[in-house]
């Protein structure tokens, strides 16, 4: 065998006899059919190219002296910010505020239409028990009792009670910034004195906290981030008394495709309604207890690679084209059996 026919027998493209290579209505439709597919798998392979992918990775959280930013926007549709207020309590038992922490109360009317804004600057730091959940009101000033209410008072306690008559909410938003061990931070009416309080509401079970959490979140947002806690309601219908949400927040980090990193925190939580009844000390509170887990979690953006998208097109294609080349030649053999079995009951 000479060296000519050795070559023409490695061609892999062996050139097809004439009476294959006729043009066939099957053949046509069997194409249309394979285009269309090739078309729409090579459009879903492109966007699947063009995708970007996360890849979660998990280290121990080496990040220390920072601080924790609690991101606030809940309604109140019972209480009037008259009444309300925030504390922040860590570990260490301080009750501290940043310098730049900022939250705002909007007055709310029946409606739930805003009526009014306030700066909520009657935040000052305290020292609190550590274990100090029984009864907020006993650290006032017992000389209002001793000397009987100031005008101030009476004033404020006649435009709470319209207020409350009227049916006024508030909304508070804003965001704290404390510093990053585990503590709680709660939305009450603690800020009130023992006395004032008993006056304007009649006892604590009549504090209704019923609340609506449009957002918490504890740093900025990121791409499929889900916070547990948006949009949660709580409607109390009968006796009042305590919500506590345990909250376990994960450092997290985000790395864009740019290179940018987002550092953030995502959480976990479980919640804890404790009733009131008229012989407990304690009075009604919204409690927000937040620990953090010593393990970050990275979630990187990346997007898939080039030869890997043109291996997997040649794969869909090529695919595709050899499966409607095997289905116009069955066809074709059908229609052909067809053919000349009909035509050899004609001749008979």
């Amino acid at each position: 065998m000479g060296v000519k026919q050795v070559l023409k027998a490695l061609d892999a493209f062996p050139r097809a006899e004439d009476h294959l290579l006729q043009k066939t209505k099957s053949g046509a439709f069997v194409s249309i059919v394979g285009l269309v597919i090739m078309a729409t798998l090579f459009l879903h392979e492109l966007s699947y190219y063009l995708s970007t992918n996360t890849v979660h990775q998990m280290a121990v959280d080496l990040r220390r002296g920072e601080t924790l930013p609690i991101h606030i926007n809940m309604t109140f549709p019972s209480l009037p910010c008259d009444v309300l207020s925030v504390d922040a309590i860590d570990m260490s038992g301080k009750h501290e505020v940043d310098l730049d922490t900022n939250i705002w109360k909007l007055r709310l009317n029946s409606d739930g239409h805003i009526t009014g804004t306030e700066y909520l600057s009657d935040l000052v730091e305290k020292e609190h028990k550590h274990d100090d959940h029984k009864d907020h009101h006993e650290d006032s000033d017992n000389k209002t009792h001793l000397q009987g209410f100031d005008q101030d008072a009476e004033n404020m306690i006649k435009k709470v009670k319209q207020a409350l008559a009227n049916g006024e909410g508030c909304r508070v938003y804003g965001v704290l910034d404390v510093q990053r061990v585990a503590g709680n931070f709660h939305i009450s009416v603690h800020g009130l004195n023992i006395f004032v309080a008993q006056m304007i509401f009649g006892g604590s079970t009549h504090v209704n906290v019923s609340h609506i959490i449009h957002d918490l979140s504890f740093g900025p947002k990121y791409p499929g981030i889900h916070n547990p806690l948006d949009g949660t309601e709580r409607i109390l219908r009968g006796a009042s008394g305590t919500f506590k949400y345990y909250i376990k927040i994960v450092p997290t980090e985000y790395r864009y495709l740019s290179k940018e990193v987002l550092p953030t925190n995502q959480f976990s939580v479980t919640e804890y309604f404790s009733p009131i009844n008229e012989f407990d000390r304690t009075w009604p509170a919204v409690y927000f207890l937040y620990d953090l887990s010593p393990i970050t979690v990275t979630i990187r953006e990346e997007r898939r690679s080039f030869l890997h998208f043109i291996t997997r097109l040649c794969a869909v294609l090529g695919g595709t084209f050899a499966l409607t080349g095997m289905l116009d030649k069955w066809m074709y053999r059908f229609l052909e059996a067809v053919m000349k079995k009909n035509s050899r009951s004609l001749v008979r």
